[in-house]
Protein backbone atom coordinates (compact mmCIF):
# COMPACT_ATOMS: atom_id res chain seq x y z
CA UNK A 1 0.00 0.00 0.00
CA UNK A 2 1.30 3.50 -0.90
CA UNK A 3 1.55 6.09 1.82
CA UNK A 4 -0.82 8.26 2.79
CA UNK A 5 -0.06 12.23 0.94
CA UNK A 6 -0.67 14.80 3.40
CA UNK A 7 -1.20 18.73 3.78
CA UNK A 8 -1.43 19.81 6.91
CA UNK A 9 -3.83 22.76 7.47
CA UNK A 10 -2.72 25.47 10.50
CA UNK A 11 -1.93 28.80 11.09
CA UNK A 12 1.26 28.27 13.07
CA UNK A 13 4.03 26.93 11.69
CA UNK A 14 5.35 25.34 15.45
CA UNK A 15 1.96 23.62 15.10
CA UNK A 16 2.42 22.32 12.05
CA UNK A 17 5.99 20.82 12.22
CA UNK A 18 5.02 19.74 15.45
CA UNK A 19 2.45 17.20 13.62
CA UNK A 20 5.50 16.58 10.92
CA UNK A 21 7.65 15.28 14.13
CA UNK A 22 5.12 12.60 15.65
CA UNK A 23 4.63 11.46 12.16
CA UNK A 24 8.85 11.24 11.24
CA UNK A 25 8.82 7.73 12.57
CA UNK A 26 5.69 6.23 10.24
CA UNK A 27 7.38 8.31 6.45
CA UNK A 28 7.33 4.74 4.94
CA UNK A 29 2.88 5.28 6.06
CA UNK A 30 2.39 9.18 6.04
CA UNK A 31 4.16 11.17 3.17
CA UNK A 32 2.97 15.05 4.54
CA UNK A 33 4.00 16.56 1.34
CA UNK A 34 2.77 20.14 1.97
CA UNK A 35 2.34 22.42 5.12
CA UNK A 36 -0.40 24.91 4.36
CA UNK A 37 0.17 28.52 6.98
CA UNK A 38 -3.10 30.10 5.88
CA UNK A 39 -2.60 29.27 2.42
CA UNK A 40 -4.25 27.30 -0.30
CA UNK A 41 -3.40 23.79 -0.28
CA UNK A 42 -1.52 23.68 -3.68
CA UNK A 43 -0.48 19.83 -3.91
CA UNK A 44 -2.46 16.85 -4.87
CA UNK A 45 -3.10 14.73 -1.54
CA UNK A 46 -5.35 11.97 0.05
CA UNK A 47 -5.84 13.91 3.01
CA UNK A 48 -5.50 17.60 3.58
CA UNK A 49 -5.38 17.46 8.13
CA UNK A 50 -6.93 20.23 9.24
CA UNK A 51 -5.46 21.22 12.40
CA UNK A 52 -8.12 23.78 14.40
CA UNK A 53 -5.21 25.37 17.07
CA UNK A 54 -5.78 28.84 17.63
CA UNK A 55 -8.12 28.24 13.52
CA UNK A 56 -12.05 28.20 13.16
CA UNK A 57 -13.76 25.01 14.22
CA UNK A 58 -14.28 22.41 11.49
CA UNK A 59 -18.04 23.84 11.16
CA UNK A 60 -16.87 26.92 9.56
CA UNK A 61 -15.71 28.01 6.29
CA UNK A 62 -12.09 26.79 5.65
CA UNK A 63 -13.46 22.99 6.09
CA UNK A 64 -15.35 23.89 3.27
CA UNK A 65 -13.26 25.49 1.17
CA UNK A 66 -11.05 22.88 1.89
CA UNK A 67 -13.44 20.47 0.52
CA UNK A 68 -14.12 22.56 -2.55
CA UNK A 69 -10.52 22.19 -3.62
CA UNK A 70 -10.51 19.30 -6.51
CA UNK A 71 -6.27 18.71 -5.05
CA UNK A 72 -7.73 17.04 -1.79
CA UNK A 73 -9.56 13.79 -1.80
CA UNK A 74 -10.05 13.95 2.02
CA UNK A 75 -10.30 16.74 4.38
CA UNK A 76 -9.44 15.53 8.41
CA UNK A 77 -10.52 17.71 11.27
CA UNK A 78 -7.81 17.13 13.99
CA UNK A 79 -9.28 18.76 17.13
CA UNK A 80 -9.70 18.28 21.08
CA UNK A 81 -13.50 19.42 20.16
CA UNK A 82 -14.84 16.00 20.86
CA UNK A 83 -18.71 16.91 21.11
CA UNK A 84 -20.80 14.54 19.55
CA UNK A 85 -23.11 17.15 18.32
CA UNK A 86 -20.30 19.60 16.92
CA UNK A 87 -18.65 16.56 15.15
CA UNK A 88 -21.86 15.45 13.55
CA UNK A 89 -21.87 19.51 12.21
CA UNK A 90 -18.23 19.41 11.09
CA UNK A 91 -19.02 16.17 9.00
CA UNK A 92 -21.97 17.74 7.50
CA UNK A 93 -20.23 20.65 6.65
CA UNK A 94 -17.62 18.33 4.41
CA UNK A 95 -15.03 17.25 6.38
CA UNK A 96 -14.21 13.32 5.23
CA UNK A 97 -13.24 12.79 9.15
CA UNK A 98 -12.53 13.88 12.48
CA UNK A 99 -9.44 12.93 14.82
CA UNK A 100 -8.97 13.81 18.41
CA UNK A 101 -5.44 15.31 19.12
CA UNK A 102 -5.24 13.57 21.86
CA UNK A 103 -4.36 10.26 19.92
CA UNK A 104 -0.85 8.99 19.99
CA UNK A 105 1.32 8.92 16.82
CA UNK A 106 0.49 5.46 16.39
CA UNK A 107 -3.24 5.75 16.67
CA UNK A 108 -2.81 9.38 14.67
CA UNK A 109 -1.29 7.17 11.47
CA UNK A 110 -3.80 4.09 12.10
CA UNK A 111 -6.74 6.69 11.57
CA UNK A 112 -5.64 8.79 8.54
CA UNK A 113 -5.01 5.36 6.95
CA UNK A 114 -8.16 4.23 7.52
CA UNK A 115 -10.22 7.21 6.54
CA UNK A 116 -8.08 7.03 3.42
CA UNK A 117 -9.07 4.19 2.65
CA UNK A 118 -13.02 4.69 3.07
CA UNK A 119 -13.16 2.80 6.53
CA UNK A 120 -13.95 4.23 9.88
CA UNK A 121 -14.22 8.05 9.59
CA UNK A 122 -14.49 8.98 13.29
CA UNK A 123 -11.45 8.31 15.85
CA UNK A 124 -11.57 9.65 19.28
CA UNK A 125 -9.75 7.06 21.32
CA UNK A 126 -10.46 6.56 25.39
CA UNK A 127 -12.10 8.40 27.37
CA UNK A 128 -8.68 10.09 29.15
CA UNK A 129 -7.24 10.68 25.74
CA UNK A 130 -7.17 14.44 26.10
CA UNK A 131 -5.02 14.41 28.78
CA UNK A 132 -2.18 13.17 26.10
CA UNK A 133 0.14 15.49 24.91
CA UNK A 134 1.18 15.68 21.59
CA UNK A 135 2.49 17.79 18.40
CA UNK A 136 3.83 21.08 19.82
CA UNK A 137 2.77 24.66 20.12
CA UNK A 138 3.80 28.18 20.61
CA UNK A 139 4.83 28.71 24.66
CA UNK A 140 4.86 25.13 24.95
CA UNK A 141 8.85 25.41 26.48
CA UNK A 142 7.56 28.06 28.45
CA UNK A 143 5.16 25.74 30.29
CA UNK A 144 1.80 26.78 28.46
CA UNK A 145 -0.61 24.00 28.06
CA UNK A 146 -2.23 23.68 24.72
CA UNK A 147 -5.46 25.01 25.68
CA UNK A 148 -3.64 27.86 27.30
CA UNK A 149 -1.91 28.68 24.42
CA UNK A 150 -4.59 28.86 22.26
CA UNK A 151 -6.44 31.48 23.89
CA UNK A 152 -3.05 33.23 23.65
CA UNK A 153 -2.74 33.27 20.40
CA UNK A 154 -6.40 34.52 19.76
CA UNK A 155 -5.41 37.07 22.27
CA UNK A 156 -2.81 38.16 20.53
CA UNK A 157 -4.99 38.48 17.59
CA UNK A 158 -6.94 40.86 18.95
CA UNK A 159 -10.15 38.40 19.56
CA UNK A 160 -12.15 39.42 22.54
CA UNK A 161 -13.75 36.82 25.54
CA UNK A 162 -16.63 36.47 23.60
CA UNK A 163 -15.22 35.99 20.09
CA UNK A 164 -12.30 33.28 21.59
CA UNK A 165 -15.11 31.82 22.94
CA UNK A 166 -17.39 31.09 20.11
CA UNK A 167 -14.24 29.84 18.11
CA UNK A 168 -12.96 27.56 20.37
CA UNK A 169 -16.87 26.32 21.46
CA UNK A 170 -15.79 26.97 25.19
CA UNK A 171 -17.81 28.81 27.67
CA UNK A 172 -16.97 32.14 28.95
CA UNK A 173 -16.00 31.03 32.38
CA UNK A 174 -13.46 28.48 31.04
CA UNK A 175 -11.71 31.02 28.66
CA UNK A 176 -11.41 33.21 31.82
CA UNK A 177 -9.75 30.43 33.68
CA UNK A 178 -7.31 29.45 30.46
CA UNK A 179 -6.60 33.40 30.41
CA UNK A 180 -5.83 33.30 34.55
CA UNK A 181 -3.66 30.34 34.61
CA UNK A 182 -1.95 31.66 31.38
CA UNK A 183 -1.37 35.01 32.77
CA UNK A 184 0.49 33.71 35.75
CA UNK A 185 2.41 31.28 33.54
CA UNK A 186 3.75 33.71 31.75
CA UNK A 187 3.78 36.90 34.47
CA UNK A 188 1.15 38.65 32.40
CA UNK A 189 -0.61 41.48 34.90
CA UNK A 190 -2.93 42.90 31.78
CA UNK A 191 -4.24 42.08 28.56
CA UNK A 192 -1.70 44.43 26.69
CA UNK A 193 1.06 42.80 28.80
CA UNK A 194 -0.28 39.38 27.65
CA UNK A 195 -0.46 40.51 23.76
CA UNK A 196 3.23 41.77 23.84
CA UNK A 197 4.41 38.69 25.03
CA UNK A 198 2.38 36.62 22.70
CA UNK A 199 3.91 38.73 19.86
CA UNK A 200 7.26 38.30 20.83
CA UNK A 201 7.15 34.51 21.63
CA UNK A 202 5.96 33.49 17.92
CA UNK A 203 1.89 33.86 18.62
CA UNK A 204 0.95 35.88 15.29
CA UNK A 205 -0.64 33.21 12.58
CA UNK A 206 1.96 32.43 9.68
CA UNK A 207 1.09 32.63 6.49
CA UNK A 208 3.29 30.59 4.03
CA UNK A 209 3.58 27.36 1.98
CA UNK A 210 6.01 24.69 2.68
CA UNK A 211 6.22 22.56 0.14
CA UNK A 212 7.77 19.04 -0.68
CA UNK A 213 9.09 17.68 2.69
CA UNK A 214 12.43 15.84 2.33
CA UNK A 215 13.14 13.32 4.87
CA UNK A 216 16.69 12.99 5.72
CA UNK A 217 17.62 10.29 8.32
CA UNK A 218 15.97 11.57 11.67
CA UNK A 219 14.60 14.47 10.56
CA UNK A 220 12.52 16.16 8.16
CA UNK A 221 14.05 18.84 5.77
CA UNK A 222 11.65 21.89 4.38
CA UNK A 223 11.97 23.79 1.26
CA UNK A 224 9.61 27.08 1.94
CA UNK A 225 7.63 28.87 -0.81
CA UNK A 226 5.77 31.81 0.62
Amino acid sequence: MTAVQIALVNDYEVVARGVVGMLRAYQNRIRVVELDLNKRVDDVVDIALYDTFAGTQGDRAAVRDLAANPRVSAVVVYSWNLDPTHIATVMSNGANGYISKGLPAAKLVAALEAIRAGGERIHLGGVSVSAVAVGDWPGREEGLTEREAEVLALITQGLANVEIAERTHLSINSIKTYIRSCYRTIGATSRTNAVLWGIEHGFRPDRVRIEHPEPTPGSVDIAVNA
